[in-house]
Order: structure tokens, then C-alpha cells, then sequence
């Protein structure tokens, strides 16, 4: 059976190792990095940004290329699917148990014998943790086939130009003449991550300094953890949800607005943001340091031009910069069923939310969308399509106990 996912929050994987060790497995490996052959010290090449996620091609061992998430939050590389890696004996390598934020925990495999490589750029013996099952389904959440997350070696390899006006990447040898664009705003690199402080203005009106990770690799605009030890504050008008999956289960909390947010100089108002059940992430992820996370959301709004090397980055404003922070207004999550054809499934339904009053269900098939075969989108269509404005009518052609129904919803902004 397929594992659901909430297009909200994404917690990943990545969250969780650390807390578990895995970095450690690694600390006697001499430092790798990313080289270009030959005299090359830059190339630019296209990403698809599904769902905010920037999804670049990468070879590994010679082989793909396969598509991975380009993603800050990432340390070692990550590999889904471990059919991408030839001759792959896993009573070679070393065993970790990596426990997620539920009760059970699943195996992961690390190795330094695998080589990557992005457009013309290679590194040998990269840091890798192998799943030797995919839980997380992120081809089925984001509708393309992926097979890793890959982050910190190659950022810190290069000067990286995340150009999310023109979906492409520039990445440039540290020694390369570069032109900067837009704002510097300082980052500090802590255990393979970018952190970068903001000002929030909190519920009661209060201005706090706060310590974010900025993360490409979530598909959210904000997520507001810890404030003091404790959990922050939730906003008067919130909404419970589920935030996302970790490794074991489900990501509860609450969505709600921050009402106000400068980044540098740049200042976004009611923002949209997750606030995850303190209990449940404060004995799994250690939020001593930090009062939340900047996910793509925000980050996509800018064309940011990254300096791990040197601490620092260049915001630039793009097209999407005064876009409005929306969330879903259905009230419901799909998937692609992987096996065979692919098939868009619902995963779930907010509870008193338009898609519930409208008679959808779990697990019902969606074959159609405002008289379109199903076909005719994708994911990332539909995301945009349900978030798209208050009050306007969808008509969706479901399939439930072999028998066709056609359910009618309409949008309701609910925070």
C-alpha cells in the first residue's frame, strides 16, 4: 500500500538522520567536492520546478542521468532507489536503524564508494545513505520519477544561481569571476545546512529575531517551530492539519498566518505557515538553534545566487515575488499510484472542508477535472489549480466501487 503524503510540509528524511547519527558515519571521509573537467569554471542547465522543488539530472556511477532534489537541507546524498546503483551488495555496507517521528524505524545504508555527477561536473566517493525502500513516495507526491536529494557537497562545491524566473541553475568554481545581483544577505553553514536570521512578528505583535533553515528542499513557505524553548505561538485563525510524513507516520499540527516576515529588506506579510505539534518534532529534531524553517515558497519569490564557501547569498526579486501566499482550498490530497498506470488517487480530506461536504472520499479515483480527462494534467496543475481562487466551482469525474460519480466543489479559503 502506498504511503499518503500532505503537500504542505515536507519532513524530510534528511531532518531526521542527524538527529540519528548518520553525519557522524561519515566524519573520517576526507572532504569531497564537486570538479569540472578540463578549463571550464561554469554551467548553467535546466531544472523542473514541480511543486517549488527544484529537480535537476544527475549520473551516478556512469549511469541516468536520474532525476534528484536539488535540496539545501540535504548532507550526504540521499538515494530513494537503490535499482540505480550496479552490483549493490548491502551486507557490505553499514547498517544504521534511522528512527522517524513515530514509534518504528526503517534500515539505511551509507557508503563513500559512489560517484555522481551534475552536467559536467563530477565527485568521486560522495557521501551517500541508501533507503533500501522508498517510504517517502515523492514520486508519487510530486508525479515524476525521483531518486534522491542531493545538497551539500555540491553547493559547497560551487557559487550556486538558483534562477527560479528561468527554471535553470548556474553553478561556478569559486575561483570564477562573478557578478552579483540583488541584496546580500549573510547565511552560516552549521552540520552541512544554511541557516539565515529573519524578523517575525509573532501573534501578540511582538518583533523576534529568529534563526531559520532555508530550505529548498520544502515545498512550504514557513514553518514556525520554537520560540523560547517552547512551542510558538499559533495565530488566532488556524486550521488543524497534517504538516507532511516523516519516516513513521503522520506530522500533525496546525496552519495559520504569520502576519509578518523581513528577510534582509524584504518584508512579506501574512504569510502562510505551518506550526507542527511541538512534542511530536522536539524529542526527534533538535530546535536549540533554530525557530523554524524558509521553504521554497518564499525562497522561489527571489532568483538567489548561494556562497557556502564565503557565508553569504544574493536575493534578487522575480516574477513571483508579490504572488500571495495561498494554501489548498479543496481540503484534499492526492497522489499518483506508481503501479501500472498511473492513476491520481485521493489520500485524504480535511475534516468540514470543501472537499468533504462536497461527498469526495479516500481512495476514490480521480479520472476527471472540470470535464478534462485526468490526463490532461498534472500534479503540479492541480496543485495550483486548487488554490487558485475563492468561490470558483471544480467538477470532479471520480471513480469509487467500480461506479462513476461526479462530485462538485468549490473553493473556500478556510485561513
Amino acid at each position: 500500500m502506498l504511503t499518503r503524503y500532505k503537500p504542505v510540509v515536507i519532513i524530510c528524511l534528511r531532518e531526521i538522520m542527524f538527529c540519528c547519527g548518520l553525519l557522524f558515519c561519515f566524519i573520517a571521509v576526507k572532504s569531497q567536492e564537486f570538479l569540472f573537467s578540463g578549463n571550464r569554471d561554469r554551467q548553467s542547465i535546466g531544472f523542473k520546478n514541480i511543486k517549488n522543488l527544484v529537480i535537476i539530472p544527475v549520473m551516478i556511477n556512469e549511469k541516468g542521468p536520474f532525476d534528484f532534489v536539488l535540496d539545501t537541507g540535504v548532507g550526504p546524498m540521499i538515494v530513494t532507489d537503490s535499482s540505480i546503483i550496479d552490483n549493490l551488495n548491502f551486507a557490505l555496507l553499514r547498517r544504521i536503524n534511522v528512527s522517524g517521528l513515530g514509534a518504528e524505524a526503517l534500515e539505511a545504508y551509507v557508503s563513500n564508494d559512489i560517484n555522481a555527477q551534475v552536467g559536467n561536473a563530477k565527485i568521486e566517493n560522495i557521501p551517500t545513505a541508501i533507503l533500501k525502500e522508498d517510504l517517502f513516495n515523492l514520486s508519487g507526491y510530486l508525479g515524476v520519477k525521483i531518486y534522491g536529494l542531493i545538497g551539500y557537497h555540491f553547493f559547497n562545491s560551487f557559487m550556486v544561481d538558483i534562477r527560479y524566473s528561468a527554471s535553470r541553475i548556474i553553478f561556478s568554481s569559486p575561483h570564477a569571476k562573478l557578478r552579483y545581483r540583488g541584496s546580500k544577505i549573510p547565511i552560516e553553514i552549521d552540520k552541512l545546512k544554511p541557516y539565515v536570521y529573519a524578523q517575525v512578528e509573532t501573534p501578540q505583535g511582538n518583533k523576534v529575531k529568529s534563526k531559520f533553515l532555508m530550505d529548498t528542499g520544502a515545498s512550504h513557505a514557513l514553518s514556525m517551530e520554537m520560540l523560547d524553548g517552547k512551542a510558538f505561538p499559533l495565530p488566532v485563525k488556524t486550521i488543524s492539519a497534517s504538516l507532511g510524513m516523516s519516516l513513521s507516520g503522520k506530522i500533525k499540527g496546525h496552519l495559520g498566518r504569520i502576519a509578518k516576515i523581513n528577510l534582509g529588506h524584504f518584508t512579506f506579510k501574512n504569510v502562510l505557515s505551518g506550526f507542527p505539534d511541538f512534542e511530536t518534532i522536539s524529542g526527534k529534531i533538535d530546535l536549540k538553534f533554530r525557530n523554524g524553517n524558509i521553504g521554497a515558497e518564499i525562497l522561489k519569490k527571489f532568483d538567489i545566487q548561494l556562497n557556502y564557501q564565503e557565508g553569504f547569498m544574493y536575493l534578487k526579486p522575480n516574477q513571483y515575488h508579490k504572488q500571495p501566499f495561498e494554501h489548498d482550498m479543496t481540503g484534499l490530497t492526492v497522489y499518483i499510484d506508481q503501479a501500472g498506470f498511473k492513476r491520481i488517487i485521493i489520500a485524504e480530506i480535511d475534516e468540514n472542508s470543501p472537499a468533504e461536504k462536497a461527498g469526495l472520499c479516500p481512495d476514490d479515483e480521480i479520472i476527471g477535472v472540470n470535464f478534462k480527462p485526468v490526463e490532461f494534467y498534472t500534479l503540479n496543475d492541480l496543485s495550483e489549480l486548487f488554490k487558485s481562487k475563492s468561490d470558483r466551482t471544480i467538477v470532479f469525474e471520480i471513480v469509487r466501487a467500480d461506479k462513476v460519480y461526479f462530485k462538485i466543489v468549490t473553493l473556500e479559503k478556510r485561513i
